[in-house]
């Protein structure tokens, strides 16, 4: 490996442990998805084009996810919670209503406004349901490497495991404030109290915090 794909790699494992804690309680073991995951990584690093003018997380998470799946091929499909299969069903109701209504295909952002749930928990539900995906096939008695096929993984999937990243790397308070505003859905003056800080501080450094994550998402 080159020098810079070394250092796409050191980089970016949070992406593979992001991608491995999908997969916990299917029936594999957490290092053996972590240990696919990172092959799927490597293989990423060394065919990324920056010139191409895209994200490496977006390049690199299908990768990491299909190598993965590899590890379910051999024992059949991914094992799926019930809770999941259930989310799954709702999801598939939702999006006859809502592409009636809305005459597109609803985000999963929008899915999760009509469900009542988290947005991640959405995409879960939706990545579970997609097959299988192998990144070799065989013609002519030889084994090929396939082009990892990006579109067909929802890109709201990719951004949420690429932010979930970046997330974990801010400083603990910060952290802290995102995780209050937006996914505990606190006001800014509830968490203020909790912070020890004041609604204009809050106020302050969440729009600091904001701009940084754009900036880091669209790197």
């Amino acid at each position: 490996m080159t020098v810079e794909q070394d250092k796409l790699v050191t980089e970016n494992l949070g992406l593979v442990h992001a991608c491995a804690r999908r997969y916990v309680g299917r029936g594999i073991d957490y290092d053996d998805l972590y240990q696919s995951g990172c092959e799927g990584l490597v293989k990423a690093a060394a065919g990324f084009d920056s010139s191409r003018n895209i994200r490496f997380s977006t390049y690199a998470v299908p990768a990491i996810l299909g190598e993965i799946r590899r590890l379910f091929r051999d024992g059949g499909s991914v094992r799926v919670s019930r809770s999941i299969r259930d989310l799954g069903l709702k999801i598939r109701r939702a999006e006859s209503e809502m592409r009636a209504d809305l005459g597109r295909d609803p985000t999963v952002c929008e899915l999760a406004d009509k469900l009542g749930t988290d947005a991640e928990s959405i995409a879960e539900a939706i990545d579970a349901s997609r097959p299988v995906i192998s990144l070799t096939s065989e013609r002519d008695g030889e084994e090929f490497e396939e082009e990892i096929p990006v579109e067909k993984f929802d890109d709201a999937i990719i951004d949420i495991i690429a932010l979930r990243q970046i997330i974990s790397k801010l400083e603990k308070t910060d952290r802290e404030l995102i995780q209050l505003r937006y996914f505990g859905g606190k006001t800014q003056s509830a968490a203020a109290k909790l912070l020890g800080m004041t609604q204009v501080q809050v106020s302050r450094r969440e729009r600091k915090i904001i701009k940084q994550l754009r900036e880091q998402l669209t790197k």
